[in-house]
């Protein structure tokens, strides 16, 4: 998508915020809180003293809230600590396919129930373990490191699942992306042209995922060995003084634009990449 106006930013940010804490906020501004979610934005986006200040202000007050929320569960430290528990990182199993897996190579393979029962405790209890590790450190490194971009002062967090909008940076909405760099791709050149790289993010992505909204990608890389890249993402410490550079001394303006095509459609959207290399 082209760069937004900001009218078009206030009202994807107000669609971002649940109705109760939408109701809450339209009492703030002492607006009608009646009716459903599109009803309340109307009448706040009608407002002619309306301040996207105050919005941001109250939607990072409750991401903070929701930040210490997690944090009764388990503090950041302590988080840290299980993460770094993570020995080995192999998914054993394709995201997405377990079950077609199982279909494959167990239910549809085996006819004797003795035999069935030995190749899934020899076999797929170990696959699937290590898939269920990999998914458990992926989705618990991401929490930290999007709860940490979303407390900087020119982030503006999503308080809810929105398309293609994890966060507003530099008043733009951005999709969050936190990977590694594709196997064979040279990082050198990665560094070197940025834009080629988001190009064949862009390109490259499944048709099931398929979207061409703003993405921010942040990509991990350890160029003396790749395979131990995964690590990268809880190295926080240069992680987060990676992320907080970035983000202090980047703009987002048309110069981001980039044009990319997918099954023979040609598409433009803004993307910005932050790769960090060990």
């Amino acid at each position: 998508m082209p760069l937004l106006s900001k009218k078009e930013v206030l009202n994807l940010k107000l669609k971002s915020i649940p109705l109760s804490q939408l109701k809450e906020l339209a009492d703030k501004l002492r607006v009608d809180t009646s009716g459903p979610v599109a009803t309340l934005i109307k009448r706040m986006m009608e407002q002619p003293a309306i301040e996207e200040f105050s919005i941001n202000s109250f939607i990072k007050e409750k991401y903070a809230e929701r930040i210490s929320e997690r944090r009764k569960l388990i503090t950041d430290n302590e988080l840290k600590q299980e993460l770094m528990k993570v020995q080995d990182f192999s998914w054993g199993i394709v995201q997405g396919q377990l079950d077609q897996k199982i279909q494959r190579e167990y239910v549809r393979k085996f006819v004797r129930y003795d035999e069935l029962i030995g190749n899934v405790k020899n076999h797929l209890h170990n696959e699937i373990t290590s898939y269920v590790i990999c998914t458990w450190f992926n989705h618990w490194t991401t929490v930290l490191v999007e709860e940490h971009i979303s407390q900087h002062p020119k982030v503006v967090p999503t308080l809810k699942n929105i398309k293609g909008v994890d966060i507003f940076f530099n008043n733009q909405p951005f999709d969050l992306k936190t990977t590694y760099i594709p196997k064979n791709y040279n990082i050198d050149e990665a560094i070197k042209n940025p834009k080629e790289l988001a190009i064949w993010m862009y390109e490259k992505q499944g048709d099931q995922r398929f979207d061409a909204n703003n993405r921010l990608f942040v990509i991990l890389s350890d160029k003396e060995n790749p395979e131990d890249s995964w690590k990268l993402k809880r190295n926080f410490d240069l992680v987060f003084r990676a992320i907080d550079n970035f983000f202090d001394t980047t703009v987002v303006s048309t110069e981001d634009e980039i044009i990319f095509v997918f099954k023979k459609k040609t598409y433009t959207t803004i993307s910005k990449t932050l790769i960090i290399v060990k």
